[in-house]
């Protein structure tokens, strides 16, 4: 029997020196049967020519959008394009460790599990270690994500046959986030795969190191994604904080 067909999203914008590694750590996966959607978000390095270059792969399928609109809208372009049965996520300079399809398919099967997610490894912009792995609560429930994103995006999966295409949101910043709420809101419990299957790489000046931006932008997903008024903001942003130093530290690993 025929693998279920898995839907790789990747948006790119100026990404010549990492989409390469990214893509090729796709094509190796031990799981062969998925499809490679990048969209470029009006990338103005040799991003599109790199991306060309692995066209004679008839799994990757490649747009380009005149302009840059933001990852939003760049990830819901490549949606209307999927055809798998699974929806997955990958950004243009991250990886995949070569068997993260397979096992993470495979805990989706054994658990009866319409979405999940993994672990992962963290790297610096060279590609170097930074023996660090991020893990997560065991049974997540909604309200341990509604206060801090657990899921990494580069490694969740979800069923298309349970949920339907999910629409990213189009708030510019933090829509992985928002995707997984509108998720555990309707399953309201997911298991991660209990190991590293993805590699993330930490950028300078990203969201992930600017604690200042991370505060604006989770503000934002409290005031306009849920459309709670400033008080219930303000508060959610204290348990946000309270979990960033108190509770999510408890999840970082060193290896």
């Amino acid at each position: 029997m025929e693998k279920p067909l898995v839907s790789v999203i990747i948006p790119t914008f100026n990404s010549e020196k990492y989409i390469s590694d990214t893509i090729i750590s796709v094509q190796n996966q031990t799981y062969q049967n998925w499809e490679i959607i990048l969209v470029d978000d009006g990338s103005t390095d040799e991003t599109q020519t790199i991306i060309t270059s692995f066209l004679t792969d008839k799994r990757i399928q490649f747009y380009s959008l005149e302009k840059n609109l933001g990852t939003g809208v760049a990830r819901n372009f490549a949606l209307e394009k999927a055809n798998g049965k699974y929806i997955s996520f990958l950004d243009a300079d991250d990886l995949w460790k070569l068997d993260k399809l397979e096992k993470q398919i495979n805990f989706m099967k054994t658990n009866n599990l319409p979405f999940t997610f993994s672990f992962y490894d963290c790297i610096d912009e060279q590609g170097n270690s930074l023996n660090k792995r991020v893990e997560a609560p065991r049974n997540l429930s909604y309200l341990q994500l509604f206060f801090c994103n657990y899921v990494g995006n580069l490694t969740g999966i979800y069923d298309v046959d349970y949920f339907g295409k999910i629409n990213i949101s189009n708030i510019r910043k933090r829509q992985d986030w928002m995707h997984w709420l509108t998720i555990l809101k309707e399953i309201k419990t997911v298991k991660p795969v209990p190991e590293s299957l993805a590699i993330y790489r930490i950028r300078e000046n990203s969201l992930s190191t600017s604690k200042t931006a991370l505060i604006q932008y989770n503000f934002a997903v409290y005031r306009q994604f849920h459309g709670f008024n400033l008080v219930v903001s303000s508060l959610c942003m204290i348990g946000f904080l309270i979990t960033q130093l108190a509770i999510k530290p408890r999840y970082i690993k060193s290896i």
